[in-house]
Protein backbone atom coordinates (compact mmCIF):
# COMPACT_ATOMS: atom_id res chain seq x y z
CA UNK A 1 0.00 0.00 0.00
CA UNK A 2 0.89 4.01 -1.17
CA UNK A 3 1.70 6.03 1.87
CA UNK A 4 1.28 9.88 1.46
CA UNK A 5 2.57 11.85 3.50
CA UNK A 6 1.20 15.56 3.69
CA UNK A 7 2.32 18.90 5.54
CA UNK A 8 -0.86 20.69 7.51
CA UNK A 9 -0.68 23.77 9.77
CA UNK A 10 -0.46 22.41 13.46
CA UNK A 11 -3.62 25.01 14.14
CA UNK A 12 -5.74 22.41 12.03
CA UNK A 13 -6.21 19.94 14.16
CA UNK A 14 -7.15 21.94 16.83
CA UNK A 15 -9.76 23.84 14.72
CA UNK A 16 -11.65 21.00 13.50
CA UNK A 17 -11.09 19.35 17.53
CA UNK A 18 -9.48 16.20 16.07
CA UNK A 19 -6.52 14.40 16.35
CA UNK A 20 -4.41 13.56 13.40
CA UNK A 21 -5.31 9.94 13.09
CA UNK A 22 -9.13 11.06 12.94
CA UNK A 23 -8.44 13.99 10.55
CA UNK A 24 -6.57 11.76 8.27
CA UNK A 25 -9.11 9.26 8.48
CA UNK A 26 -11.97 12.07 7.90
CA UNK A 27 -10.27 13.16 5.14
CA UNK A 28 -10.24 9.78 3.29
CA UNK A 29 -14.22 9.34 3.72
CA UNK A 30 -14.66 13.12 2.73
CA UNK A 31 -12.39 12.83 -0.82
CA UNK A 32 -14.41 9.42 -1.50
CA UNK A 33 -17.92 11.21 -0.60
CA UNK A 34 -16.87 14.10 -2.80
CA UNK A 35 -14.93 11.96 -5.91
CA UNK A 36 -18.43 9.71 -5.76
CA UNK A 37 -20.43 12.93 -5.71
CA UNK A 38 -18.47 14.23 -8.93
CA UNK A 39 -19.33 10.51 -10.33
CA UNK A 40 -15.27 10.20 -10.77
CA UNK A 41 -15.45 6.76 -9.00
CA UNK A 42 -17.89 4.04 -8.39
CA UNK A 43 -19.24 3.46 -5.21
CA UNK A 44 -16.87 -0.03 -4.61
CA UNK A 45 -13.84 2.49 -5.15
CA UNK A 46 -15.19 5.43 -2.86
CA UNK A 47 -16.12 2.70 0.12
CA UNK A 48 -12.18 1.25 -0.68
CA UNK A 49 -10.85 4.62 -0.68
CA UNK A 50 -13.17 5.46 2.67
CA UNK A 51 -11.78 2.09 4.41
CA UNK A 52 -15.32 1.22 5.00
CA UNK A 53 -17.55 -1.26 3.65
CA UNK A 54 -20.28 -1.02 0.53
CA UNK A 55 -22.60 -0.50 3.75
CA UNK A 56 -20.76 1.79 5.50
CA UNK A 57 -19.95 4.20 2.67
CA UNK A 58 -23.54 3.92 1.71
CA UNK A 59 -25.05 5.22 5.10
CA UNK A 60 -22.02 7.85 4.66
CA UNK A 61 -23.86 8.90 1.62
CA UNK A 62 -27.02 9.35 3.61
CA UNK A 63 -25.51 11.16 6.77
CA UNK A 64 -24.23 13.59 4.02
CA UNK A 65 -27.10 13.55 1.61
CA UNK A 66 -25.61 12.41 -0.90
CA UNK A 67 -27.68 10.17 -3.28
CA UNK A 68 -26.07 6.55 -3.52
CA UNK A 69 -28.01 5.81 -6.66
CA UNK A 70 -26.34 7.91 -9.53
CA UNK A 71 -28.82 7.43 -12.72
CA UNK A 72 -30.07 10.30 -14.80
CA UNK A 73 -33.47 10.90 -15.85
CA UNK A 74 -32.92 9.37 -19.04
CA UNK A 75 -31.05 6.00 -17.35
CA UNK A 76 -33.94 5.44 -14.61
CA UNK A 77 -36.54 5.97 -17.85
CA UNK A 78 -34.52 3.73 -19.52
CA UNK A 79 -34.28 1.31 -16.54
CA UNK A 80 -37.63 1.53 -15.92
CA UNK A 81 -39.24 0.45 -19.72
CA UNK A 82 -37.46 -2.21 -19.61
CA UNK A 83 -38.92 -3.54 -17.02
Amino acid sequence: MTQLALELPDDIFSALRLPPAEFAREMRIAAAVQWYAERRISQEKAAEIADQSRVQFIDELRQRKVPAIQLSEEQLDSELADD
